[in-house]
C-alpha cells in the first residue's frame, strides 16, 4: 500500500494511501482533511495549500508560474516548501511522501 504521511492544520496525522490519477488535493479532500479545493483542481484559488517535507520536495516537479502566482495571491505567508496540493499527481515514486496542510489565509 502507497502511504502518504500527512499532518492536518490541527496537528492529526494521517496516514493515507496514495492513488493512481489523483492529485494529492484530491487524496487529502477525499479523507476529510480541511482541503476546500475551491477551484476544484485548477490552480487559481491556492485553498489547496500544502508543505512539503524534504526531501519529498525535491523530487517534484517545479511549480509553474501560475502555481507560483496563486501562492503569492493566497493571503498566507508562503514558504521555501509551499505548494498546491492539486498540483501535484500521485505516482508509486511519492510512496511515502510527508506533508502538512498549511494554514488557513
Amino acid at each position: 500500500m502507497a502511504q502518504i504521511f500527512a499532518t492536518d492544520r490541527d496537528g492529526t496525522k494521517y496516514e493515507l494511501e496514495g492513488r493512481d490519477r489523483l492529485s494529492l488535493m484530491e487524496i487529502l479532500r477525499d479523507a476529510g482533511l480541511a482541503i476546500e479545493a475551491l477551484c476544484g483542481g485548477s490552480c487559481q484559488c491556492a485553498t489547496c495549500h500544502i508543505l512539503v517535507e524534504e526531501p519529498w520536495l525535491s523530487k517534484l516537479k517545479s511549480p509553474t508560474e501560475f502555481e507560483e502566482a496563486a501562492l503569492e495571491d493566497q493571503g498566507s505567508e508562503m514558504q521555501v516548501n509551499s505548494r498546491l496540493a492539486c498540483q501535484i499527481a500521485w505516482t508509486d515514486e511519492l510512496d511515502g511522501i510527508v506533508l502538512t496542510v498549511a494554514a488557513e489565509a
